[in-house]
């Protein structure tokens, strides 16, 4: 990949929409200092849709102080909504085989919600057109980065928070939705990659207030298309459609405090992959129960967090059209972590991590054993995604530290550390597609360091810059494929948010 010279054009478009935002509308700035209360932070990403809960209430998340309802004066049985990110990252030096140079991209992600409300119906709508500047043909573009105007929700739903006056509160939502359950690492809405992962499908939810949440759904997960480069390259435009040949389905249940503040988590979740209309799949069957533990971190105490994950079924060895050696597959998945929040100024936070998803054994026994975290999400846990996304949740083995502080109400600051090695010697760092069939190579990656600030200018206005540094290690550097470059890779994103 090498890097690619902008226009003028394109560079003052995006700092217009990085920077200037932030100073046309400042004089509302004496809006945010009434609100005392404490909001949770929503991500850095489209979200508007996800704010308000019907069987719990809407105010976990601050209402944006700049929005559409109010200065329209929409009725309140109606909400409408506009979010734009635009996010510059550059990267200097390669992981990826092959790999040459570094390279850079402007993705842009811009959501309109709309839903209407009437007593205990809802109908909602929501519109991503996710793009990206800056990309060649060198830089490996795929419909994680671009997804051009379309719907990814569009749903019908019904809501109770009394139902038959049981106490217990009911939901069920039909049509096109995103789904994030649990910890977010087997099904997630995506937060810094630029497209979101949807599902065509029915949900279910009961909630026994205080007490324990369940979700069931039978899905259809939607293809993003067009899903080949140049095509991506060149702009075509082609709608979503649900991968007909598949079903995604499951179940969570979720119990609160069942002991001195702990939470507990239980589920099972079926794949059944065919092949597409427009491509071939590894005709994943898997079966996946996993169950996790967990203690929210507060201040001057210990908090902690479990997952185990199990895996089962089939794949097939290949992609390739008229492949049909089925494998066996088994996998698992573990994730620790212990810390402990600091009652001083800055609220500091300390936690150890650690992560554990196995790997192919032998690639010769027809058997897969390769851990697949389905349609999770890995930014939290793993560092940068975008251009960068040097490792995900399969084949590694891998210890961290990881700090957090907020200096002020509208700042976080955030500090991790990572040492990483594959899990099996003969199977890939699937990231970089680097692989040592022999098992010959020493299995140590290297190490990630990244640095991570966030400033919320107010409710509707955020900014957010990271940068990431890799020491490549043996196996980075000595692989066949590895890249001929064999120096350390830096990644650097800065981001604005803005929200109507």
């Amino acid at each position: 990949m090498r890097r690619k010279s902008f226009t003028g054009v394109t560079v003052n478009h995006t700092l217009s929409l990085i920077v200037a935002s932030g100073f046309c509308m400042g004089a509302n700035n004496a809006i945010q200092a009434a609100e005392k209360k404490t909001y949770t932070k929503p991500p850095f990403a489209a979200f508007s849709s996800q704010m308000s809960d019907p069987l719990l209430g809407s105010d976990k998340y601050e209402k944006p102080v700049w929005n559409l309802h109010d200065t329209l004066n929409l009725p309140k049985w109606l909400s409408l909504s506009v979010e734009q990110r635009t996010r510059y990252e550059t990267m200097d030096g390669s992981f990826k085989a092959g790999g040459k140079g570094g390279d850079q991209q402007i993705p842009l992600q811009t959501d309109v919600f709309l839903e209407a409300r009437f007593n205990h119906l809802r109908a909602g709508a929501e519109f991503l057109d996710a793009r990206q500047f800056g990309s060649d043909s060198g830089s490996g573009i795929n419909n994680t980065h671009v997804d051009e105007a379309d719907f990814i929700q569009g749903y019908l739903a019904w809501a109770d928070q009394n139902l038959a006056y049981s106490g217990l509160g009911a939901e069920v939502i039909v049509g096109r939705q995103s789904l994030n359950f649990g910890s977010r690492r087997l099904i997630a809405r995506n937060a810094m990659r630029n497209t979101i992962n949807s599902f065509d499908g029915i949900r279910l939810r009961l909630l026994d207030y205080n007490n324990w949440q369940f979700n069931a759904f039978v899905t259809k997960p939607v293809g993003r298309y067009p899903n080949n480069s140049a095509q991506l390259l060149d702009g075509f435009h082609s709608f979503d459609e649900p991968e007909y040949q598949t079903w995604f389905s499951g179940g969570i249940l979720e119990k609160y405090d069942i002991a001195w503040g702990i939470n507990a988590e239980l589920y099972l979740y079926h794949l059944d992959e065919g092949d597409r209309n427009r491509s071939q799949t590894a005709n994943r069957r898997y079966f996946t129960p996993g169950m996790r533990f967990y203690m929210k971190p507060a201040k001057g105490a210990f908090d902690f967090q479990t997952e185990t994950i199990g895996q089962f079924g089939t794949v097939r060895s290949s992609t390739a059209a008229n492949n049909g050696t089925d494998l066996d597959h088994s996998a698992w998945y573990q994730h620790l972590d212990a810390g402990y929040t600091f009652d001083i100024p800055w609220s500091p936070r300390l936690a150890l991590e650690y992560d554990y998803a196995s790997g192919d054994h032998d690639p010769n026994d027809r058997k897969d054993q390769r851990f697949d975290t389905l349609y999770g999400a890995r930014r939290f846990e793993f560092g940068a995604t975008g251009i960068y996304g040097a490792f995900a949740r399969s084949n590694i083995n891998t210890p961290g530290l990881r700090l957090t502080a907020a200096p002020r109400s509208d700042v976080q600051l955030g500090l991790s550390h990572r040492l990483y090695w594959l899990a099996e010697d003969k199977d890939s760092w699937t990231s970089a597609n680097l692989r040592d069939t022999t098992g010959r190579t020493d299995n140590f990656i290297g190490q990630q360091l990244e640095l991570t600030a966030r400033w919320d200018f107010n409710s509707s206005l955020n900014f957010e810059t990271s940068w990431a540094h890799l020491f490549k290690d043996t196996f980075a550097k000595e692989t066949a494929n590895a890249p001929t470059n064999k120096n350390d890779v830096n990644y650097v994103y800065v981001q604005s948010m803005l929200r109507f």
